[in-house]
């Protein structure tokens, strides 16, 4: 069963202070991290900055989108994340599900 991530971000301010040397030097080594996640079944279906135009936008400026073969996936993404300092430059909300329906959905919905 396929499961899904929705990342949304914004740089902090420990970001905003790092040398552009020092940010570039982070960032290296998080698409080669990325260059590597296919082999696991990780499938990036976006990166991209947010659109603040849209009703009820998110104040993020920006999200990631992902497909995963399974939860373990997703969690060997997460644990790749966090461990890659991640965390500390950028204030971050993570939003998981499995695939759904919209029969299933609606009587989650209602039942809620």
């Amino acid at each position: 069963m396929s499961c899904y991530l929705v990342e949304l971000y914004t740089p902090n301010a420990t970001w905003q202070a790092l040398p552009a040397a020092q940010r570039q030097q982070f960032l290296s080594a998080i698409g080669q991290g990325l260059g590597q996640l296919s082999s696991l079944g990780i499938e990036l279906l976006s990166l991209a900055p947010t659109d603040a135009a849209i009703a009820q936008a998110s104040p993020h400026q920006f999200l990631g989108i992902w497909r995963f073969p399974d939860p373990q996936a997703r969690d060997a993404l997460l644990a790749a994340i966090e461990a890659s300092g991640w965390y500390r430059y950028f204030a971050h909300v993570n939003a998981a599900s499995g695939t759904g329906t919209v029969d299933a959905h609606l009587a989650a919905l209602a039942a809620a």
